[in-house]
């Protein structure tokens, strides 16, 4: 992490190119009406800048930045729809299960996605509204 531990942005980094990546934050930012989180793709430079080149390479997890702490994989996922607050607390059980179980399915999806549901070779032009919310 390069960032002070004092930065209280909540951001979210994602796959650029991938379908279901960006379906998940498209179904994030519907749902997101208090604006609580940012968007960054793990390819650009706000990555570049927050997270150690460990992470930015690791483009089969989604990684989620709170308050200084980052967060990667099935935690990222139950940690991110919880702070959607109202039903989608209830993911918050989901931490009972063992994280190697929990990650062991995530991983298994991640190494399949983009097989599954493809890539993309251009990201979805943001409305202006959602812009003021996605970084470079």
């Amino acid at each position: 992490m390069k960032k002070a531990l004092s930065d209280k942005r909540k951001i979210i980094f994602f796959d650029g190119i991938c379908h279901l990546c960006d379906s998940f934050i498209q179904a994030v930012l519907l749902r997101d009406k208090s604006h609580n989180f940012l968007y960054a793709p793990l390819q650009g430079t706000t990555a570049k800048s927050i997270l150690n080149h460990e992470f930015i390479l690791k483009l089969n997890s989604l990684i989620y930045y709170e308050e200084g702490l980052i967060y990667s994989q099935s935690t990222a996922v139950i940690k991110i729809l919880a702070q959607l607050g109202g039903p989608y607390s209830i993911f918050l059980i989901f931490l009972l299960i063992p994280r190697f179980l929990r990650d062991s399915a995530y991983s298994f999806v991640a190494r399949n996605r983009y097989t599954w549901f493809g890539t993309k070779d251009l990201c979805r032009i943001p409305s202006s509204n959602e812009k003021k919310y996605i970084l470079p």
